[in-house]
């Protein structure tokens, strides 16, 4: 037993001894740099990712007014209150219903309005800031607290239609309070169009003495909360877990499409940075390592003739590696945390919210990053060292009889799959992870086919006796070393492909992303258009020089699905029982709305005019458990229709454009009641439109979403700050890449040069040959790797973003002029070195 352990100690200490020698002559160096460099700026991302998605749903909760809202038609009970207060969290209380409010009463021929009256506690908003103005049609500003008991916020169009200003009282049902100032924004209101009337905010203390709430009055009682992230998951877990009839929790993921789709659409852009540097950690390593393995192929030839079995032989790497893989994942970790505090340091002043301290979480994904990446990728070429044969000490131009194939496919399928898992986790989003996974490794096909063809065609090229001897001898070369200068093309091309994506592929997405929100995106709803008004409210929009589009809208029910009725009672979704509970609003179209994408199904066709058929938002359907094919029941005053789902639609939540849950062809609504709907941007200047449309057709219901308009964009601006960030710190991945490449290439040429200096080959005749062989290489790696970074990146836009990105076709030859000047600018440093060192001193250390 003490044998057996006195053996491990020696067995142990001769692989930290043969460690130490190799990296103090520079054998493991390149591998070491790439592995930390590798994790470091993958954790440096996942560390300042973690940090800014969190402060990104933080700053959601802004367009929430709170972390999280219990909602209810009933008030919550004294036990939930207690269950908030004993969590250490924030609340706050709203409630809102209908009612009447008069102006004027008083002294006589008063003005009446109905509105929606929102009684709010003192402590509202938690999350966000409400917007006031000192009178109608004037700037408004951050408002500080809430309304004063006595006193109550009305908007615009309350104050329009009651004229009154500032300073004037209104009635409140009996309670008279004073009107302080004009509302034009709150964080939880959002786009409703089920809630079209001019709202009024008051004291939550005033609300008893307007009388209002009555037995059987339909008040939305709402319980806002926030706090440390835990606590409110935790909170959630105990409230949702016990959620009686019409109570509901919402949260930025699940209560508005705007936000969801921007919050989706971030953490997807933010995770392409940490999933590229894992792809180029691989391409690194797997270079890095294969150069490590072919400078130990004669150590190896030569322990086995000391009598060091294959076993020892790769026990003994084995153990190196891994003593690498723990050694450099923890600088590596260590680097990247303290790295994403310089990031953090220069970002603080845009992102305009503090970001909480990261969780663990990334420091275990790089740990398991640096191991997976370097015994997946190590360990099938290392495995080749312990089946060197010992006549390579006699012959050094032995060729080794390599793994088998199974046993070497078995061994990169494994380190391929443990680094799509990862990049699946890490990514968040299956269909993102395995874009970009499958992506590059059918990239990787194709650039090794395009390469191989293309170093065949070149060498052709060279020319007879009369060609120059530079440019014939750097084209041989390229066909002699077939094999290694496919795998430097293509390694150079992944890392150019990665840089280009990483610079202007990533900028076209960002635009493409911004522009999805654009600075003319609509601000103002208009419905309650009657049919006989839309013809006058079109000439008046185009008087002023408007020109927005209009779209009819039926209220129906859903009353049943393929024959069978439905009520709340058959879902056990709270958001099912709601869209159950409530009328659609139905619409017809003859082409696909803007916005609209067909995921499942078909459109409608000319012959489908008048037929009973729907095309349905996939959400809606995903919600209700609906597919191609179900018939759907709506009753519409008082009459059933029946239709079929014939499609369905991914919809652009973030245009602000008019749209609809459930579209059918022309002819088949026409009979019904019908109103009219429409969105549009009005500038800053041109308010007299709303008042004259307003003054024409008093009946029509302006709704100013300007404000939410504003902070959607202030959100997509701040997440294209951090990102040009983020992606410039996965940039250095991209670098190492190169440079493990390049490090590969000059050092297969160092024997072969000092064999040809040997022989009597000039060293102006060498540069001119490797130049030739670097700009070729160096060429083909620019142009594969930017048309790879043209088509990710078109594929990246349309299924992972719904982009619509234009191709980037400037970029080819770019590429090229970059990849032959990068190559050859590199090479020739390389060459020059190599040619200056004596050839009898490279020949004797064997290349």
């Amino acid at each position: 037993m003490k044998s057996r352990r006195f053996m491990g100690f020696r067995f142990f200490g001769f692989a930290v001894q043969m460690l130490r020698r190799d990296f103090h002559a520079g054998e493991l160096r390149l591998l070491v740099a790439a592995l930390v460099v590798s994790v470091a700026a993958m954790t440096a991302v996942g560390f300042f990712t973690d940090r800014v998605r969190q402060a990104l749903a933080r700053e959601a909760n802004q367009l929430l007014g709170a972390d999280l809202l219990l909602i209810s038609d009933h008030p919550w009970s004294g036990a939930t209150r207690a269950v908030i207060a004993s969590s250490g969290l924030q609340m706050a209380e709203t409630q809102t219903f209908p009612s009447m409010v008069m102006a004027g009463r008083r002294e006589g021929g008063g003005r009446a309005q109905l509105t929606e009256i929102k009684a709010v506690s003192s402590v509202y908003p938690l999350r966000g800031r409400l917007r006031t103005a000192p009178g109608v049609h004037l700037a408004d500003a951050p408002a500080e607290g809430t309304p004063a008991r006595g006193t109550a916020w009305i908007d615009e169009r309350l104050a329009s239609a009651l004229s009154v200003s500032v300073g004037e009282p209104i009635d409140v049902g009996e309670r008279q309070l004073m009107v302080a100032a004009i509302l034009t924004f709150e964080p939880d209101r959002g786009v409703n169009f089920f809630s079209v009337a001019p709202r009024v905010l008051i004291s939550l203390d005033d609300l008893e003495a307007t009388g209002l709430v009555q037995q059987g009055s339909r008040v939305n009682y709402r319980l806002l909360v926030a706090g440390e992230e835990s606590r409110v998951k935790a909170l959630r877990g105990l409230v949702g877990a016990d959620l009686g009839r019409g109570e509901r929790i919402e949260d930025a993921e699940n209560a508005r499409p705007e936000i969801r789709v921007a919050l989706e659409r971030a953490q997807k852009f933010l995770g392409i940075a940490a999933m590229l540097s894992v792809v180029l950690a691989a391409v690194a390593i797997a270079l890095a390592s294969r150069r490590y393995v072919q400078r130990h192929l004669d150590p190896c030839a030569v322990m086995r003739c000391l009598g060091a079995t294959q076993s020892f032989l790769l026990g003994i790497y084995v153990t190196q590696f891994a003593l690498i893989a723990s050694v450099s994942t923890a600088v590596g970790c260590l680097i990247g945390f303290a790295a994403h505090f310089v990031l953090h340091a220069g970002l603080a002043h845009l992102l305009a919210t503090a970001l909480p301290l990261p969780g663990a979480m990334p420091a275990l994904q790089g740990v398991l990053v640096g191991f997976v990446l370097l015994f997946g990728f190590s360990l099938p070429p290392v495995w080749q060292l312990k089946r060197v044969s010992t006549l390579r000490v006699l012959r050094r131009e032995f060729i080794e009889r390599g793994l088998p194939p199974g046993r070497l496919l078995a061994g990169y399928a494994a380190g391929f799959l443990g680094l799509t898992g990862l990049i699946v986790w890490m990514a968040g989003d299956r269909v993102l992870g395995l874009t970009i996974v499958f992506g590059f490794v059918g990239a990787m096909l194709v650039f090794a086919l395009v390469a191989r063809v293309s170093v065949f065609l070149l060498s052709r090229m060279r020319g007879g006796s009369a060609g120059r001897v530079g440019w014939r001898f750097g084209l041989a070369s390229l066909e002699r070393h077939a094999l290694a200068s496919v795998v430097q093309i293509v390694a150079l091309a992944l890392g150019l492909m990665a840089l280009f994506l990483l610079t202007a592929i990533r900028g076209d997405l960002l635009a493409a992303w911004q522009r999805a929100v654009p600075v003319d995106a609509p601000n103002r709803f208009v419905i309650n258009i009657q049919p006989e008004q839309l013809q006058g409210v079109r000439e008046l929009f185009a008087r002023h020089r408007l020109e927005p589009e209009f779209s009819p809208m039926i209220r129906g029910r859903l009353a049943g699905i393929n024959g069978a009725p439905i009520s709340p009672e058959n879902y056990g979704d709270e958001r099912a029982k709601r869209l159950v509970d409530r009328e659609f609003n139905l619409s017809y179209q003859a082409d696909l709305p803007a916005g609209n994408r067909i995921t499942a199904g078909r459109w409608f066709d000319r012959h489908d005019s008048g037929r009973g058929l729907a095309s349905v938002e996939e959400g809606l359907a995903k919600t209700l458990g609906l597919k191609v094919g179900d018939r759907l029941e709506f009753t519409i005053a008082g009459e059933h229709v029946e239709v079929m789902v014939v499609g369905l639609r991914k919809l652009n939540w973030d245009s602000m454009r008019v749209n609809f849950f459930v579209l059918t062809p022309p002819k088949v609504l026409d009979d019904f009641p019908t109103s009219w709907i429409t969105s549009f941007y009005l500038p800053p200047d041109r308010s007299e439109t709303v008042n004259a449309l307003v003054a024409e057709y008093p009946n029509l219901t302006v709704i100013d979403v300007a404000a939410i308009v504003r902070q959607l964009q202030a959100i997509i601006d701040q997440v294209a700050q951090a990102v040009q960030f983020v992606f410039l710190f996965a940039l250095l991945a991209g670098v190492i890449v190169l440079y493990a490449a390049l490090a590969s290439a000059a050092q297969e040429r160092r024997y072969e040069l000092a064999v040809m200096r040997a022989l009597g080959a000039r060293r102006v005749q060498l540069r001119r040959a490797m130049s030739t062989e670097f700009a070729v290489i160096g060429g083909l790696a620019g142009l594969i790797g930017a048309l790879g970074a043209v088509i990710v990146g078109q594929v990246l836009a349309l299924r992972a973003f719904q982009l619509e990105v234009l191709v980037a076709y400037w970029l080819i030859p770019v590429g090229v002029v970059v990849g032959g000047l990068l190559v050859t600018g590199v090479g020739w440093l390389a060459v020059t070195r190599l040619t200056s060192a004596p050839p009898l001193a490279t020949l004797r250390a064997g290349g």
